[in-house]
């Protein structure tokens, strides 16, 4: 993965950290923020032309993983599939709270590459899996966060609901009302490291499908 990194940033690194809502998971995430400071603007802008997303910890996976946490039930004993996991810190949340299996589910060869690499770290287990319509099938729930980057993937909102429930998280679309979903609440994070985002992006809203 730090070869993956420094073909897009040559001077920057990865480095395992603990995350400020979920210290007790630990993932290897771009290390440009060790002295609380923001990332340099050129870092920033080679980031969002080629993005490495599962180099950070974006802040509705944060919410999302801290969720799990503090509500085991929802997830122990279930097939959890894991939509775009990113850094794996949800799919590793589900794992670390009682699932029995563990699906995490992207396009992308770089997000389950990390999710691995980040699950070995955690000594969890996660499958992982390019096919969604085949983990959909097995699945007992369904977790997605910040996905809808892209609105192209409101459409798999309604695919989701093949599993008996799903939570999703969401910071991106401020008037976001999926059928079927209800809002759970809001909660402020910060992406990790901080990307000095727009404070809109700070607002991570929690949603559940269930029959």
């Amino acid at each position: 993965m730090h070869e993956r990194l420094h073909r897009l940033l040559p001077d920057v690194s990865l480095s395992s950290q603990a995350l400020p809502l979920v210290p007790q998971i630990r993932l290897w995430l771009i290390s440009e923020l060790f002295e609380d400071r923001a990332l340099d603007p050129v870092v920033i802008n080679a980031i969002m032309e080629e993005p490495p997303y599962w180099s950070f910890c974006w802040a509705s996976g944060q919410v999302l993983a801290r969720h799990l946490l503090a509500n085991p039930q929802w997830v122990e004993g279930r097939c959890v599939v894991d939509v775009g996991p990113g850094s794996g810190v949800v799919a590793i949340a589900a794992a670390r709270a009682g699932a029995a299996r563990v699906i995490a589910c992207d396009l992308d060869e770089d997000a389950l590459m990390a999710t691995a690499l980040n699950a070995a770290e955690n000594q969890v287990q996660i499958e992982l899996s390019q096919d969604l319509d085949a983990a959909l099938a097995v699945a007992d729930r369904v977790t997605a966060a910040d996905i809808l980057y892209d609105r192209d993937n409101l459409s798999l909102l309604a695919r989701f609901r093949a599993a008996e429930q799903v939570l999703l998280a969401d910071s991106r679309i401020a008037d976001l009302d999926p059928p079927g979903y209800r809002l759970l609440g809001q909660w402020h994070a910060t992406t990790w490291p901080d990307l000095g985002e727009s404070s809109e992006y700070n607002g991570v809203r929690l949603f559940l499908a269930e029959p």
